[in-house]
């Protein structure tokens, strides 16, 4: 009986494992676009600033902002647009209209809980 008891008890830690190793895809949004500075290149006595595209992608409750960690794809990624993701430690995998990425999370921000405005008092 006891034998029993200790390989259901181990079944049970290596399935309740298995289940946390599978992160679960989170619903976002791609909601901007920009240019920025993200390094320098030198050639002999020239030093010119390399630029990248960087997305913020926002979720309920985080928006975060990603760069591509090589250059890898040249077009730009449609704003609004929904995308599926998964964040392993500073990496951001996600999808957009079919297409995977991979991107560098570069910071990460709370979104502000939305305001509520009271409701007017009822005229006496």
């Amino acid at each position: 009986m006891r034998k029993m008891v200790l390989m259901m008890t181990l079944i049970g830690v290596c399935i309740g494992a298995a289940r946390a190793k599978d992160k679960p895809e989170t619903q976002g949004t791609l909601v901007s676009e920009n240019l920025v500075a993200c390094g320098t290149q030198t050639k002999g006595k020239k030093t010119t600033d390399i630029m990248c595209q960087e997305y913020v992608i926002r979720t309920d409750t985080t928006e975060y902002h990603v760069r591509q960690e090589k250059e890898g794809h040249k077009e730009i990624l449609p704003v609004n647009a929904p995308v599926e993701l998964t964040i392993s430690k500073d990496k951001m995998k996600f999808k957009l209209n079919g297409k995977s990425y991979e991107m560098l999370v570069v910071s990460e921000a709370a979104v502000a809980a939305p305001t509520q405005t009271p409701a007017p008092a009822p005229k006496q």
